[in-house]
């Protein structure tokens, strides 16, 4: 079996491709960092690093045309500021909705191309990172169980029974992630999780404030924050 791993550079993502390689062995996986017009490229320039020293097969792919008429804060065309408030707080702003930085269904699209790539090069399963404190309130709806189902049922069938999609930390915290992460000994000083493009990172966007949250949760510091 071969697997392809959704790969961002980040935290999630990071523990994901570990243990792929703990399960089908490095010559057996492919990490897939995807650019999508973000405001800066930490991350890719992250998973690139992170890749290497795995010694994994490392592609990339652009869909960056797909959200050029996207609200989202997190893309370069547009100026609004990102949120520096934690997750619970922006979704009391938006009735409901997706907070801010949702990119709109980008891990339908991701595992949808991942799909047509990961088949091409004879892999029978595609990992992603999503997990229960971004699906909570729908602040990231695309990382949900019932999403995740939808879209493995999807890719199952239009792959002729082929290809499933595993999210394994859809039921898990980020801070039980962090706990298995170390069990598997991750380098996740080679990560980044920010959503801003800084030389450090920020600690006050979401992604930053649920990062350093699961780290502590494990009584540890998260080690791009050390020296702070």
């Amino acid at each position: 079996m071969k697997a392809l791993v959704l790969f961002s550079g980040g935290l999630d993502s990071t523990t994901c491709l570990a243990m792929a390689v703990e399960k089908y062995g490095v010559e057996n996986v492919i990490a897939l960092s995807i650019f999508y017009g973000q405001k800066h490229d930490k991350e890719i320039n992250a998973a690139k690093k992170t890749a290497e020293h795995y010694g994994v097969i490392w592609k990339t792919l652009d869909l960056t045309p797909i959200f050029a008429d996207s609200k989202c804060s997190l893309l370069a065309q547009n100026d609004e500021e990102i949120p520096q408030i934690t997750y619970a707080e922006q979704l009391k702003e938006t009735d409901g909705k997706p907070v801010s930085t949702y990119v709109p269904f980008r891990n339908g699209l991701f595992i949808s191309s991942a799909a047509s790539i990961a088949l091409s090069n004879e892999c029978g399963v595609i990992y992603y990172g999503a997990h229960s404190d971004d699906a909570a309130g729908n602040a990231y709806p695309d990382c949900s169980d019932a999403f995740n189902n939808a879209i493995n049922a999807a890719v199952f069938i239009g792959s002729g029974e082929q290809l499933k999609v595993e999210a394994p930390f859809v039921n898990m915290t980020k801070a039980e992630i962090v706990k298995k992460g170390m069990e598997l000994k991750v380098p996740y000083e080679l990560t980044w999780s920010c959503y801003e493009g800084g030389e450090r990172p920020c600690g006050l966007c979401g992604t930053c404030r649920d990062r350093i949250a699961a780290f502590e949760a494990n009584g540890i510091i998260d080690p791009l924050m050390k020296g702070e």
